[in-house]
């Protein structure tokens, strides 16, 4: 026994300093591989829905865990590489265990968070997870109210793991390192090769990333080959340059995509004289003798599977009989999964990009092209109505910078009976809505508003004893989504006795579908959403041709008899059309769908796009069609191109 202590003591020397790395080093990189084990168990119907994919999931989820444990721990060596030069390696105690402490806790927490997170959006924390820190209070209110139970548990973790790593720390804390400094420098060298090895990931030119770990057409299972933390690590280091589309799709001239965005457009015989503006020419209204009032009704995750007229489940019985009324749009497609998206889309009719929607991007804060800024210049008075914060997703700055000339939010309503969390309930929403409409009408000026709901919004709070709950506990999505339905039809009730029902164009469309998900590259099914044109002048019709959130701009403006000049590429309903003309954009994270009659392109970062056949909303493999890729292709670089070179001016 008395030959093995100094045995024992000689490798506690060896170590020295580095010994608290080291064991914390495994320690997270034993957490990561526990959490990917236990979130793919969790989603093993998709995992083993094809042989191998839990290989790719483990070895693509260790190189990315090195990766990020390289980033992690190279500042802590710095700090011992240090402390080693200077032979005071007792002061390093401290700083170096809050780091390795905090770091563990750091990703221990992006872990807990990302089932809840799942479970939203099926995919982790991401790029979603740094747009909300960005509003604390919102945000805040939204977790308190409905994820109580998730808060008390992941801070119950990190309370306990945060006490057991600091007792680790001490145990494992050793400054013994007399007698051995070249010894210690020689490993600390060595670590640090080993360290910047697996922070890069690999020899290749190009460090590693999520496109290098990618192997799947499932969108969450590439997910689960990455940790959370450098998923949302990843998110903001793309968030600071904003690449392109070209950048993640492939380059294309200028000159090239104009005339494939050209050839494309509704109107053949259009001309574009505006090298300044390249897709703005004239667009003459359906109906010239008019001059109505329009009213947007931007639903808030209501996709087509929760409307009983798009055989979605019974929530929406009056949304339902508008449909029987109006121009009810069957086969229409939101461009991406977030509410900005949709704006976006309805509001400026912008085709979409994998970087952030143009409400809030820095470029398109001002003379950026909107309904608003094309009516106002017509003499419409231009508005836009919130029962929460409009500052939320910067839509109060983009609004106000690009034509609407007032804001009612919900600090401005009359009479607020139910607060939610994300502000004013719809039923007060829509009878501030109503206000408004009736004093611009007795004003005699015309008017453009854009009427944005939030109680189908996650914690989905609504006021007592106005529906029969679908299901159990109250505050459920459906239960939402049928109070939501119940608001809209009291106020279509309130709008068909009013005056300026007769003057008035509305239109009911979702800005996006909630929980986005799916075992395909795009999930096309949960981009369908309901969108109906009504009022006194619309007959009733049933439009199943393909369309876009982007062509309801160019329609709309033509029913109210607005002509003008104006830069939407969208296509005008109201006017004849090819049975090639309708198609659609999807924007899925970095994916992009293109979808023209039944097939359907789609765009991946860094790979070839891929040809599939469209059969019930599902994607089925086919041969490659170039000529529709390359016409794809012009699309899904239209918007980044169109930003960066300012083609989209009011």
């Amino acid at each position: 026994m008395a030959t093995l202590m100094p045995r024992h003591k000689a490798s506690v020397l060896k170590a020295g300093v580095l010994q608290p790395l080291l064991c914390f080093f495994l320690i997270d990189l034993l957490l990561l591989s526990l959490s990917r084990l236990i979130l793919s168990l969790w989603q093993s119907e998709r995992v083993f829905a094809h042989s191998g994919q839990y290989a790719h999931i483990f070895i693509g989820g260790l190189r990315i865990d090195l990766s990020s444990l390289g980033y992690l721990f190279a500042p802590a060596l710095l700090l011992v590489i240090i402390a080693t030069l200077i032979r005071l390696p007792q002061y390093l105690r401290l700083p170096l265990k809050l780091y390795l402490v905090g770091g563990s806790l750091l990703i221990l927490f992006f872990e807990l968070i990302t089932p809840t997170f799942i479970l939203e959006y099926d995919l982790r924390p991401n790029r979603l997870f740094l747009d909300y820190l960005i509003y604390p209070k919102e945000v805040s209110s939204m977790l308190f109210a409905g994820y109580k139970t998730e808060i008390v548990l992941v801070l119950a973790a990190l309370l306990i793991s945060g006490w057991v790593f600091a007792k680790l720390f001490d145990r494992v804390w050793r400054s013994e390192s007399k007698g051995v400094f070249f010894r210690q420098i020689t490993m600390q060298f060595v670590l640090t090769c080993l360290l910047v090895l697996a922070a890069r990931g690999t020899l290749e030119h190009r460090p590693i990333n999520p496109a290098l770990v990618a192997f799947s057409t499932d969108h969450l299972l590439n997910d689960l080959s990455l940790n959370s933390a450098y998923s949302v690590a990843f998110a903001w280091k793309q968030a600071k340059d904003e690449k392109s589309s070209a950048d993640y799709y492939g380059p294309m001239k200028q000159e090239v995509l104009l005339k494939l965005i050209h050839s494309t457009m509704q109107n053949k015989e259009a001309t574009y004289t505006d090298a300044t503006a390249p897709t703005k020419t004239m667009h003459t209204s359906s109906f010239p003798g008019r001059k109505k009032n329009l009213v947007i009704l931007l639903q808030e995750s209501l996709g087509a599977r929760y409307v009983g007229k798009l055989g979605g489940l019974p929530l929406t019985p009056n949304l339902d009989k508008i449909m029987d009324e109006g121009w009810n749009f069957t086969q229409l497609y939101a461009t991406g999964t977030r509410s900005v998206r949709g704006i976006e889309a309805v509001v400026t009719g912008f085709t979409p990009t994998p970087a952030r929607s143009v409400v809030k991007l820095g470029k398109s804060q001002q003379n950026f092209f909107t309904l608003a800024s094309f009516l106002g210049q017509r003499g419409y008075h231009t508005q836009f109505i919130y029962g929460g914060e409009a500052h939320f997703d910067n839509m109060k700055t983009f609004f106000l910078g690009n034509g609407f000339q007032d804001i009612v939010e919900g600090s401005d309503f009359a009479n607020i009976n139910f607060l939610g969390s994300w502000g004013a309930s719809d039923g007060d929403l829509y009878t501030q809505a109503d206000r408004e409409f009736t004093q611009l009408h007795q004003q005699g000026k015309p008017f453009f508003s854009l009427v944005f709901t939030s109680s189908n919004h996650s914690p989905y709070d609504y006021p007592d004893g106005t529906i029969t709950p679908y299901d159990h506990p109250k505050q459920t999505r459906n239960n939402a989504a049928k109070y939501s339905d119940y608001a809209l039809g009291e106020f279509v009730k309130k709008a068909k006795q009013s005056d300026y029902w007769k003057d008035t164009i509305f239109v009911v469309v979702a800005d996006h579908d909630s929980r986005v998900q799916g075992a395909n590259l795009v999930p096309v099914r949960h981009f369908h959403i309901p969108a109906v044109i009504f009022g006194h002048d619309v007959p009733h019709q049933v439009e199943n041709r393909l369309a876009s959130q982007i062509d309801l701009g160019p329609t709309l403006l033509s029913l109210i008899g607005a002509s003008g000049a104006h830069p939407m590429i969208g296509n005008d309903f109201t006017k004849p059309m090819s049975e090639s003309q309708p198609r659609a954009m999807l924007q899925y994270d970095k994916n992009f769908a293109y979808l023209k009659g039944n097939k359907a392109i789609i765009f991946q970062p860094e790979k070839a796009p891929l040809t599939f056949l469209l059969q019930d909303e599902k994607l089925i493999p086919s041969q490659p069609d170039a000529a529709l890729t390359q016409e794809a292709h012009a699309y899904a670089n239209f918007g980044s191109m169109a930003y960066q070179q300012g083609w989209y001016s009011q």
